[in-house]
């Protein structure tokens, strides 16, 4: 390239300073200005108040001035004026034993598909770990981290663990992953080291708190309406409890907490045609391990970053939940930020959805349940359906609802209309329905699909949200060519919810007693079974022993 001559520069820059010598004397009194304003805003904030709540949820504090207070001259923690918390509840220690013996389950029953075990193991093969955590239903002793990885990848990968629904979704279950590898590598290293080991009630404890971080966060903060997944929320409350696991203090615990607010988080389009795949079936396990690995780095020491929420511009709110979120617009606009909806203790594990009838997303486990119950009185006339129709909430229509080709089993397992062929067809929804080669033999099932009408009932919407409700109503509907046509079959609360929970319990433990003998012969079955069922003998057994069990 060519260059102006030196006369010709001179004269450009002499030009150029003569016409900016006012100006720049004018500018430089206010950049001094704006200098000494941001010196003096350069305060380091408090903690953002959610992440307080949290870390004193996790340390057994809460605000509630109707118990006894902490010490204000013994406090070291900056915990003064906060309150003792009572532990959790007996329905939640409970429930928590349900999850476990459910979620274990599902996590065996991975263990059938090549594309959930072609992840699992080392990242270098051979790998010896001491101490290392146990993959149940393998022979992997790993890092924490990537045993984290693992088990929450097997718990996830068939959709058929726990759910908790309200303005997000979720599957908090998903955090046993985090939970136990911990639990089990530091069981096991305390008793290498002569100190006592952890037992199970301390993960039965965080299974409880982990529940109730991920679940009263989605209570309504809806993050799918600004493409955020929800596994945000998995390594979020993975990072607060295995921290808490780890014997991190309050300081500690808001580091945590901060990074994972800060660290990124996943989008939804791998769950959403026309992009859906097996992502959403190893996100768990992904999100729980980051979670571990975030409360390592706090435990090393690593700042926090205390305005991770509210930091204008740079923060989480301004960042990632504010931009055209449509329920957030609904709100005042000082309420237009991630909130906790409610105190911290125990509703979220004592309200926890299981899936016992389905292994299909949970939005469709009432609409799968209707067609079974339509199946004797269809499956003798399916080329004589007309249409069939199918009533259900706005949650349903916007996540599961689809039309046209379905790609592969992650695609079809989060497909209404898919999860009501089958059952009327069939009778029943298994996970080998989901599979290509079960799709690709059954071109009936695309015909029902083809004759499904979806709409939506208000009533339906609206009780999902209330909090003495959270029903996942469905109805169903089939007209034949002739006219005729079935009842409509309504189901308001699937098999699973708190309002059938005893209900839903034998059909639980012959669940989990069915996906265990996928791995295990049956003398384990049995052994396995009884000590999930005995509450006191599992709440005082050391992690490493339980762990073990679980060994083939």
């Amino acid at each position: 390239m060519s260059t102006p001559s030196s006369d010709q520069t001179g004269d450009s820059r002499l030009s150029a300073t003569q016409a900016s010598t006012s100006q720049a004397s004018t500018n430089q009194a206010s950049t001094n200005q704006a200098s000494t304003n941001q010196a003096s805003a350069n305060q380091r904030p408090d903690y953002d108040p959610e992440l307080q709540q949290i870390a004193d949820y996790l340390l057994g504090y809460c605000d509630d001035p109707h118990v006894a207070n902490v010490d204000t001259d013994t406090d070291t923690d900056g915990l003064a004026g906060k309150s003792v918390r009572s532990g959790p509840s007996a329905e939640a220690m409970d429930t928590a034993r349900l999850c476990l013996l459910d979620t274990l389950g599902c996590g065996i029953l991975a263990l059938r598909f090549p594309e959930c075990t072609k992840h699992l193991g080392p990242l270098v093969a051979e790998t010896v770990v001491p101490h290392g955590a146990r993959v149940p239903g393998t022979a992997f002793s790993l890092d924490p981290v990537k045993a984290a990885w693992d088990i929450g990848c097997t718990i996830r990968w068939l959709d058929y663990n726990d759910t908790w629904l309200a303005a997000e979704w979720g599957h908090p279950s998903d955090n046993l992953g985090g939970i136990l590898a911990v639990a089990d590598h530091l069981s096991r290293q305390r008793v290498a080291q002569g100190k006592p080991p952890l037992v199970m009630r301390d993960v039965l404890e965080s299974m409880v708190m982990a529940h109730e971080i991920q679940g009263v966060l989605a209570l309504d903060n809806s993050f799918n309406r600004v493409g955020l997944d929800h596994v945000m929320l998995v390594k979020v409350a993975t990072t607060a409890v295995t921290a808490r696991l780890m014997g991190a203090n309050r300081e500690q615990l808001l580091s945590a907490l901060s990074h994972a607010f800060v660290d990124g988080q996943s989008l939804r389009t791998y769950r959403h045609a026309p992009n859906a795949g097996s992502r959403k079936s190893w996100a768990a396990g992904d999100a729980t391990s980051r979670g571990v690995r975030l409360a390592d780095i706090a435990l090393r020491g690593e700042m926090g970053v205390p305005g991770a929420l509210s930091a204008p511009q740079w923060g989480f709110n301004d960042v990632s939940f504010s931009h055209g979120n449509s329920d957030l617009a609904l709100k005042p606009e000082d309420e237009r930020h991630l909130t906790l909806a409610r105190p911290l203790g125990s509703y979220v594990m004592e309200n926890v959805l299981f899936k016992v009838s389905f292994p299909a997303e949970f939005h469709a486990q009432t609409a799968a349940e209707a067609a079974v119950q339509l199946h004797p009185e269809v499956r003798d006339r399916l080329e004589e359906i007309e249409r069939i129709e199918i009533t259900t909430h706005e949650s349903a229509i916007r996540i599961i609802s689809k039309q046209g080709a379905l790609a592969n089993a992650a695609d079809r397992d989060h497909c209404l209309q898919y999860m009501v062929a089958v059952p009327l067809i069939f009778g029943e929804l298994k996970a080998d329905h989901y599979e290509d080669g079960f799709h690709a033999a059954h071109p009936e099932i695309d015909r029902l699909r083809d004759r499904m009408v979806v709409k939506e009932e208000a009533r339906f919407t609206r009780e999902y949200l209330e909090a003495d409700k959270r029903s996942i109503a469905n109805a169903l509907r089939v007209v034949f060519c002739d006219g005729s046509a079935t009842e409509q079959v309504t189901v308001e609360y699937p098999l699973g919810h708190r309002r059938r929970r005893e209900e839903s319990l034998v059909p639980l433990e012959d669940k989990c007693r069915a996906n265990l003998a996928t791995c295990f012969p049956p003398s384990r079955c049995d052994t396995l079974m009884a000590l999930l069922g005995d509450h006191e003998r599992l709440e005082a057994l050391p992690v490493h022993e339980f762990m073990a069990h679980w060994v083939p």
